[in-house]
């Protein structure tokens, strides 16, 4: 009967309880009593009188629990008013939680959240998402952000739960020189000014900090006279945004740059800053007193800076390139080439979405000039050289002891002015860098 030694389960089917009915019948047949037989059995003696009048009956198979609908379970027209519900309200709704409220408010059908989804999909009926948004363009940086250290600053906050506070940091662009910490528990427009002051005096630039103190500049109504001088780069938080801020960076004659909405990768070189932060320091998001964090957040921007290889800037130091920059400072000969073709103009041409490029050579008349010049303020501390780079023949060496493939046909001259020549894909470019203007 497929029973194992035990007593007998609370459900059997109809099988099981025939074959016990007739084990305990023989019994009694041979002079045992139906109570001790079940006894023997593990099965109760009222639990035998029920299934003998039930097996007289024929009713063996047990019945199924409660009533054969639910007294609560939707009516046709209930149904029918959830389907009509979507079709003439889901394209304002797009939710099947508000379509249920919306049933209540109209009076259709009082229905829960689960009920009305559970309907639509029994009836094939998908509702309509969010509408997607509208890919903005990526906003170029302004002409007069010349692609260098010091030039281009960004910042950000982010959050350590454990110590309750948050930290807004400030970073070189080109040379991902962490600048400046502040560790606040309120992100306001407040902290922003404090640390671009603290960050403005350690970099040397104090007389743009002592401009920002100046009540007339911080109140007038139009901008300051003046080209800015740096841009500071951020995403479009309330506190960067704000009225404060505008006046504050005004004043210290800072331009701002917001990237797109819902947009990180805008803001990528700041949001790297943090990933390596609390990824190869982990022990900072485990701090609770927000003293020590704040000194150890001070020892790791120092190690950033001055330890660690970064690789998006040829595997040197923020400090070697930021000092190599600024036309000081020394850089290891096998990565100045690299060092330099970061600091070119072409780098941020690839980083505006447009322009002449790494690889390009811009005709300007009879000769070949920087790549990715663009008309840049100058002269600069770095970019590029006076003379442009020199355009070589197809095989002579590159400076280092290699030939290199690859030429510009017929000479920079022979493409008349104003074209750009790009070398063939999969080949080298055809010019080289020799240095740059300190």
């Amino acid at each position: 009967m497929g029973l194992s030694a035990g007593p007998i389960p609370p459900r059997v089917p109809p099988e099981v309880k025939a074959g016990l009915l007739q084990l305990i019948g023989h019994a009694a047949d041979q002079g045992w009593s139906a109570r001790r037989a079940g006894a023997v059995l593990g099965l109760d003696h009222m639990r035998v009188l029920r299934w003998q009048q039930r097996a007289a009956a024929g009713q063996l198979a047990d019945v199924r629990p409660g009533p054969a609908e639910a007294m609560h379970a939707l009516l046709a027209w209930e149904k029918e008013a959830i389907v009509k519900l979507a079709e003439e309200w889901g394209e304002t709704d797009r939710s099947h939680r508000k379509l249920a409220h919306r049933g209540s408010r109209l009076e259709w059908v009082h229905a829960s959240e689960s009920t009305v989804l559970r309907v639509l999909a029994e009836a094939g009926l998908d509702l309509p998402g969010p509408p997607r948004r509208e890919r903005r363009e990526k906003k170029p940086f302004p002409e007069w952000a010349v692609w260098r250290p010091r030039s281009i600053w960004i910042y950000d906050f982010t959050h350590f739960t454990r110590a309750q506070r948050c930290c807004l940091a400030i970073m070189d662009l080109v040379s991902r020189k962490w600048l400046a910490t502040l560790v606040s528990a309120e992100e306001s427009s407040l902290q922003v000014a404090v640390a671009f002051t603290a960050a403005l005096h350690a970099e040397g630039l104090g007389h743009l900090a002592e401009r920002s103190l100046n009540t007339e500049l911080r109140t007038a109504s139009s901008p300051p006279a003046g080209q800015p001088v740096l841009l500071a780069v951020s995403d479009n938080g309330p506190q960067m945004r704000s009225a404060d801020t505008r006046a504050f960076m005004a004043a210290a004659l800072i331009g701002q740059h917001f990237g797109r909405p819902h947009t990180p990768n805008d803001q990528a070189w700041i949001e790297s800053l943090f990933g390596h932060v609390k990824g190869e320091w982990q022990h900072l998001e485990k701090i609770r007193d927000p003293h020590e964090l704040e000194a150890e957040l001070d020892a790791v921007r120092a190690e950033y800076n001055t330890v660690r290889l970064h690789a998006g800037i040829g595997y040197v130091t923020p400090h070697e390139f930021f000092a190599f920059g600024q036309g000081g400072g020394r850089c290891r000969p096998q990565r100045r080439e690299v060092v330099g073709q970061v600091l070119d103009g072409g780098a941020f041409a690839r980083a505006q979405d447009g322009g002449p490029g790494l690889g390009e050579v811009l005709v300007v008349g009879p000769q070949a000039v920087g790549i990715g010049e663009r008309g840049f303020p100058s002269p600069s501390p770095i970019g590029v050289p006076p003379g442009g780079f020199q355009v070589r023949p197809a095989g002579t060496g590159d400076g280092r002891g290699r030939r290199r493939s690859g030429r510009v046909p017929g000479g920079a001259a022979a493409a008349g002015p104003g074209r750009r020549i790009r070398p063939r894909p999969g080949r080298p470019p055809a010019w080289t860098p020799r240095g740059w203007q300190g």
